[in-house]
């Protein structure tokens, strides 16, 4: 007997269904033969399912088994087709009904035929959604993630059995609800606080710009400044992710196996901080079946790269496209995939190999030529699509031992959430989420300048040499500066403190 089983296959951030077509017929006993692109993770399912069906106290089928996973020229790969292989053997034997045409079974099977967790549910999910499924057979673990995609009714499955005892309509399985809006917080929890950095009140400034309107920042100082804490402090002030945010990103982590059990919904929004020893496929993806990398799993978060130079001169190049276009695209001989990745960057140098160089209190052990090389493995390129550069000094021993307490983070988010809201306001109607996101057409329609701002930028870029990218960064800029002061317009005294953070021309 025929029976066909829909599941799903990821191919990068996205699910395809796939016709899991399973043949019962009469021939060699126990053989089972898998064909339509499986991967060595498929071709071990029948061992698995073997065993999950004998274990759950069900007849394994004595005859021949062939198994179609359609289309098949599609790549299909992992243990997330065990479940629906086995749903399909019993029902071609006849021991469960055959009909799911409006179901999607996922999930691997462990011996005893319990149902193992899967990556990329919510992605399946929402594949599921938009061709017209309406139930949803997913293990009991990922149930609250799959319960995030609006318009499906999802079963928890725990076992084979269980599943078994349900579609035969004997002990039916309760769905699971859930809606995405209940699952973020009112507040989320950060790791450090702006109250905790002493002193530094320019570069918090900085950063505070930066959150506000998604602006990449890169901070140079000595050893011991701050750079790090103040990098590590930035997710706190930063505005809690939308729902729409929230599930994007919530779609990535699903997709590399990076959602804890108990949050289906990532929350907080991403602080990576890979070590400068990264390759270019970990950076921004690879891999002969492409995943993401850490600018995907910094997707509307911050990917912080910690002593920018030590980071090999290939590697920081391939960052030049993400930053300008917000998705990253991976290509192979098999096709090419694309990947999110508007992510804002933070980065943090010494100014050189010893680190001290332009500081009053310690002695630079560096020659001019040392220092000008260190610099310049950073490339002019890439330093042009940072817009703020801040220094960030060593700090006074009265600032480090005196009482007074910092502004919190709580205090600054204030700020930033009210300027993100002027933001979403202006740009309503339009995929852009920030100031950092517009265009040029956006930039010509919202960062309009009066006399005095056109006088000031026009003699800015024949001193400091601005390209035409800097020209329309210094003027998102100025606009997210005007946000944070509650104005419509972009003043000069907006324009001169955007001007004042770009790099000049030389340095």
């Amino acid at each position: 007997m025929l029976a066909k089983i829909t599941s799903c296959a990821l191919v990068g951030l996205e699910g395809v269904l796939v016709d899991v077509e399973v043949d019962v017929h009469p021939g060699l006993v126990g053989k089972i033969d898998i064909v339509g692109l499986p991967d060595a993770a498929i071709h071990e399912s029948r061992q698995r399912v073997r065993s999950a069906i004998h274990n759950s106290h069900l007849a394994f089928p004595q005859k021949r088994i062939t198994i179609n996973l359609a289309p098949a020229d599609l790549h299909k790969e992992g243990p997330a087709y065990d479940l629906p292989i086995a749903v399909g053997i019993l029902a071609g034997a006849n021991q469960i009904p055959a009909n799911y045409h409006d179901s999607l079974f996922i999930g691997e099977l462990s011996l005893d035929g319990g149902v193992r967790h899967v990556n990329g549910i919510i992605s399946m999910a929402s594949v599921a959604r938009d061709e017209g499924i309406t139930a949803l057979y997913v293990p009991a673990v990922d149930a609250p993630e799959a319960a995030l995609v609006p318009g499906l009714t999802v079963y928890p499955v725990e076992s084979l059995g269980q599943l078994a005892m349900h579609l035969n309509n004997l002990l039916p399985i309760v769905p699971l609800e859930g809606d995405a809006a209940d699952s973020l917080p009112a507040e989320a929890e950060y790791g450090a606080d702006f109250a905790e950095v002493r002193g530094q009140e320019h570069v918090k400034r900085a950063l505070e710009v930066a959150a506000a309107g998604g602006h990449c920042v890169l901070m140079a100082g000595p050893p011991g400044s701050g750079k790090t804490l103040l990098a590590r402090s930035m997710p706190s002030i930063l505005p809690q992710m939308t729902i729409d945010e929230a599930l994007e990103v919530t779609k990535v982590y699903s997709i590399c196996g990076m959602l804890p059990p108990d949050q289906p919904l990532v929350r907080a929004r991403p602080f990576r901080s890979p070590h400068h020893t990264i390759s270019q496929a970990g950076l921004v993806g690879g891999g002969h079946w492409p995943r993401p990398g850490e600018i995907s799993m910094a997707h509307r978060g911050v990917l912080f790269l910690d002593e920018l130079p030590e980071f090999g001169m290939r590697t920081l190049e391939v960052l030049r496209q993400p930053l300008e276009d917000k998705v990253v695209t991976i290509s192979r001989a098999t096709g090419s995939l694309m990947f999110p990745a508007n992510f804002m960057l933070m980065a943090a140098m010494n100014p050189c190999p010893c680190g001290y160089y332009s500081d009053a209190r310690h002695e630079c052990t560096c020659s001019r030529g040392m220092v000008e090389g260190y610099q310049k493995r950073i490339s002019g390129p890439l330093m042009d699509r940072i817009d703020i550069h801040v220094e960030v000094p060593p700090v006074d021993y009265e600032k480090l031992s005196g009482q007074t307490t910092a502004e919190p983070s709580s205090a600054v988010r204030a700020r930033v959430e009210a300027a993100r809201t002027r933001q979403r306001a202006r740009l309503k109607g339009t995929p852009l989420h920030c100031n950092a996101d517009m265009g040029p057409a956006e930039v010509r329609q919202f960062c309009a300048l009066d006399a005095a701002g056109r006088s000031l930028i026009k003699a800015a870029m024949t001193q400091m040499g601005l390209s035409a990218r800097a020209y329309h960064r210094v003027l998102k800029l100025a606009r997210t500066i005007a946000d944070l002061a509650g104005e419509e317009g972009i003043q000069a005294p907006h324009l001169a403190e955007a001007l004042q953070y770009r790099r000049r021309q030389g340095e």
